[in-house]
């Protein structure tokens, strides 16, 4: 290690007892609890809220994705100023910009108002996501966090696992209504931002803030013109026409001028030097292919219950237990086990074998098929995205030194919002091809048109519908939802090619001990540049 990053290490390196990483860490967890329920709450009763706003199949999709896409663009502003600024204060901050976007939310009165809302609240849970991770990083060295992962798995099953079910709850409890599902996360919000400023003190390395606007603003436009052609393609315009054309045309070149943009600043939003560690370029890659599972395919699972199967909200959530329960073990027990052996590779690459298995079974799927059989397919997926999720990021962190922690953090946080972000919208786009063609094929073998909308058009209610249309509609509905999971199969089988191409480097004991040498002539230029920044001076929060 170059001298000219001993100053950065000192300075960010933290000792501290077991007992006051917990009491830290139980406003980080509360607040990252807050961010799971602001998107596993609405799961459930999505199908309602659409309903009720006169959505489409698309405002469906936007709804979720304009959440996910606000949360890929922050994520890496976040990280970036938790490497120059107060980690804390920027915690906080996140908290109150995620309690404003639920309030707002909550008062929606169009489709098109929810997703402006939900725009404010991926801002927030974008800071919550990037800086848990980074805030544990600066405390717990390598070797321990682990561990420590365990816990933050254990919340993340928990939000999940309460999410639905809340909001399922909320939206069959007629003296509330679905609004109070943007509501019920505020309290846990101002709780969380009480707990962390008496509990949560990391030192600051004062630097000159430098923000890279222009690639952030680059690499959001990019992002979003693409996820807008996949989601209106194929229904507004064709796959192949002049439209298509000129957005992939623009979304190639707004990317290409984010990477020229980011080469050249002095604090680039990705750091393009990054990207020379074989380890965080294969991360991010099966990052990306984890991301389109968790998001693209799950989030649907709740729309296949009620539509497909006729059931409640709550119900509906009850019935994605056995996903999450595979999350939760999967998360606290392999948390441990790498910890106590400093190993990781083998959990990653059993992980994206079972997440793998469990996409390709679920493409079986149809509206009859038997709950016991899915159940086990559901768990196959919670646990190989619980062996996989948080050590993709314990493998980053790993491998580079304490000042980039919040820019590599950050970055594999990134690309997996975004694969969830483009997996959304991609395969909310072939659900609604597949149910309009399985809807038309249907009500002609009955004698009934096909309406001219196809499945873009409202949410059908199947309570409300005849026996003979109700079992067509249920009938489209649960094929499309075993094809977006077969589609999203090869995706899972990338995540297992990279994580198996990843050279495994044993976990670190403590924060300032050096990274390994491979690494260390990878960042050895770029950390000199780094340090050659910080000013003298540390004070604590």
């Amino acid at each position: 290690m170059t001298q000219a990053t001993a100053p950065t290490r000192a300075a960010t390196a933290v000792d501290m007892s077991h007992r006051q990483i917990l009491e830290a860490l139980s406003g980080l967890l509360l607040g990252m609890f807050v961010a799971i329920l602001s998107s596993t709450v609405v799961s459930n009763a999505l199908p309602r809220i659409i309903t009720d706003l006169h959505g489409t199949q698309s405002a469906y999709t936007w709804v979720v994705t304009s959440t996910l896409l606000a949360t890929t663009a922050t994520t890496p502003i976040w990280g970036k100023l938790a490497d120059l600024t107060s980690k804390k204060i920027l915690v906080q901050l996140a908290l109150v910009v995620f309690v404003l976007g639920s309030v707002l939310a909550g008062q929606a009165q169009s489709t098109g108002e929810l997703i402006a809302c939900r725009v404010v609240q991926g801002v927030g849970a974008g800071g919550l996501t990037a800086l848990a991770q980074v805030i544990m990083a600066t405390m717990i060295a390598p070797r321990e966090r682990g561990r420590y992962s365990g816990y933050l798995g254990a919340v993340m099953a928990v939000g999940t696992i309460g999410g639905p079910l809340i909001g399922g709850v909320i939206v069959d409890t007629d003296w509330l209504g679905w609004r109070w599902c943007f509501y019920v996360g505020v309290p846990f919000a101002v709780l969380a931002l009480i707990v962390l400023q008496k509990t949560l003190h990391l030192p600051v390395v004062k630097r000159k803030v430098t923000i890279d606007w222009w690639g952030a603003t680059l690499i959001t436009a990019a992002v979003s013109l693409l996820l807008v052609w996949i989601t209106l393609a194929g229904d507004r315009y064709d796959w192949i026409s002049w439209t298509s054309a000129v957005m992939v045309a623009g979304a190639v070149l707004l990317g290409a001028l984010a990477v020229r943009v980011e080469q050249r600043a002095a604090e680039p939003m990705i750091p393009p030097r990054l990207f020379r560690n074989r380890t965080i370029t294969l991360a991010v890659v099966a990052s990306i292919a984890v991301g389109v599972g968790m998001f693209g395919a799950s989030v649907f699972l709740g729309q296949y219950f009620q539509i497909s199967r006729g059931e409640s909200p709550t119900m509906a959530g009850l019935m994605t237990l056995p996903m999450i329960g595979g999350l939760l073990v999967a998360s606290t027990v392999v948390g441990r086990i790498i910890t106590s052996t400093g190993r990781w590779k083998r959990w990653l690459v059993t992980g994206s074998t079972l997440l793998t298995a469990g996409f390709a079974l679920m493409g079986s799927m149809r509206a009859d098929t038997p709950y016991w059989r899915l159940a086990i397919f559901m768990a196959l997926i919670g646990l190989g995205l619980g062996m996989t999720m948080q050590n993709l990021v314990l493998a980053v962190q790993n491998t580079v030194g304490t000042h980039e922690l919040g820019a590599a953090s950050s970055v594999v946080a990134f690309f997996r919002s975004l694969g969830g972000a483009v997996g959304v919208s991609a395969l909310g786009a072939l659900l609604d091809h597949r149910v309009t063609g399985y809807l038309s094929d249907g009500l002609s073998r009955i004698g009934v048109p096909a309406p001219a909308s196809g499945g873009g058009g409202a949410l059908p209610d199947v309570h409300a519908l005849p026996a003979p249309i109700r079992a067509v509609v249920e009938s489209a509905y649960g094929h499309g939802a075993g094809d977006i999971f077969l589609a999203a199969a090869p995706f899972g089988l990338l995540a297992l090619i990279a994580v198996v191409l990843i050279r495994e480097v044993p976990l670190r004991r403590t924060n300032t001990e050096p990274v390994s040498d491979e690494v260390e002539r990878e960042s050895t230029v770029a950390a000199g540049n780094a340090a050659a920044v910080v000013r003298t001076g540390i004070r604590e929060d």
